[in-house]
């Protein structure tokens, strides 16, 4: 195909981009450097228009089509990457490894950028469509913040964008695949954060307490049954504890403890019912026990779901791509993305890119596959092709 093969003479350049991003990874809204290395690359490509600090620490660039557009067609399509990395020591040994302490990039938001950038060098070199591709570098996906961010700064409202895409990589996808489903796709993700002030004391005097650590048990226990129990068992949901701190000595009976953890689901039904069912168990757990406890539920992301038109328009040009048979439908993933909200300012899908045989996300063995680079561009520029055709 003549996109594949332009792509494969830009893929040296693509891969130096993304190893480049991977050596130097940033966290959310401090990816100064991964910005200004996106906005030199436009610049270098000649795109119409770059506004770099977007959302904090966002890139947008602007690229015209040299095609006219008819009446009634899409004249406005917007393209999304993100930028920033994770809180995790690299593991990985490889020669381009991360140079920064604890920061590395194990989500393969180095391989999004970098792709990105790739369908953005076709795009500005041949502007075979009409109307006009918005190439948007997100901040902070992994603080659920980068996309609302841009969204407020007036994103779609000031480049008049219509439709809105994402693509994300995906370990244990084969290569030269894609995944993608119409509906609800990834979860929303609430934050569980729960203070127990209890009764400290002698543990040989124990009826004298309110055990903190005790109650905090009794409270991971009664939640685990809530989406056994309450939720209707066709519904996808989930409920899981990550930190349960108490005490800092031995023999006593600490007076406090604190647990945090996350919520996941895939319908606003659901989702209420959960938070519901979270607010009733702490208030019982409560009673019985004697002690205070304080709960707070913060949402994070919301649920990505994929729009019809759009739907099929990003299948369409996966399986020019990939062809007719390697385009799957993918179940829900019960991860959180905050693309969910560009989605919801906008008609929109999002795609899963194969990542092969990887390490998963996430882990400091993780790293995205430059074999999926060639087909992640060219997924982007087909799609622009496809659905800015005049």
């Amino acid at each position: 195909m003549p996109i594949l093969n332009r792509v494969a003479d830009l893929l040296p350049n693509i891969v130096a981009w993304r190893r480049d991003i991977h050596a130097h990874p940033e966290l959310g809204f401090d990816e100064h450097g991964t910005s200004a290395f996106v906005a030199e690359r436009l610049r270098e490509f000649g795109c119409d228009q770059i506004i770099t600090g977007f959302g904090k620490t966002g890139v947008v660039g602007v690229i015209k089509g040299k095609k006219a557009v008819r009446n009634g067609n899409l004249k406005v399509v917007g393209l999304r990457a993100d930028m920033d990395a994770l809180p995790i020591e690299e593991a990985t040994d490889l020669p381009y490894a991360s140079k920064n302490n604890s920061i590395m990039h194990a989500c393969g938001h180095d391989g999004h950028t970098a792709m990105l950038l790739g369908a953005a060098r076709y795009l500005t070199e041949t502007r075979n469509f009409a109307g006009t591709a918005v190439v948007i570098f997100q901040p902070a996906e992994e603080l659920g913040a980068g996309a609302v961010a841009m969204i407020e700064d007036g994103l779609m409202e000031r480049f008049g964008i219509e439709q809105v895409y994402g693509l994300h990589n995906f370990p244990g996808l084969p290569i030269g695949t894609f995944g993608i489903r119409q509906g609800p796709t990834m979860a929303a993700t609430d934050e569980i954060e729960i203070r127990i002030e209890g009764h400290g004391g002698h543990p040989g005097r124990p009826h004298k307490c309110i055990d903190s650590i005790l109650v905090g048990a009794q409270l991971i226990t009664a939640m685990q049954q809530i989406v056994a129990q309450n939720v209707d068992p066709v519904e996808s949901a989930g409920l899981s504890f990550h930190q349960f701190h108490s005490g800092n000595t031995q023999r006593i009976i600490p007076q406090t403890a604190e647990l945090r953890g996350s919520m996941r689901t895939l319908k606003p039904e659901v989702r209420q019912l959960v938070k519901k069912r979270v607010g009733e168990v702490v208030a019982g757990i409560a009673q019985v026990t004697g002690a205070k406890i304080d709960l707070t539920i913060q949402s994070s992301d919301a649920i990505v779901f994929n729009h019809a038109m759009p739907t099929e328009l990003a299948i369409r040009a996966a399986k020019d791509v990939a062809g007719e048979d390697n385009v799957l439908e993918t179940p829900p993933v019960m991860g959180g993305e905050d693309f969910s909200f560009m989605a919801q300012a906008r008609p929109g899908a999002f795609v899963f890119c194969g990542n092969g045989d990887s390490a998963g996300l996430h882990h400091p063995a993780y790293n995205f596959n430059d074999e999926a680079i060639p087909y992640g561009t060219s997924y982007w520029i087909k799609l622009v092709e496809n659905t800015l055709d005049g």
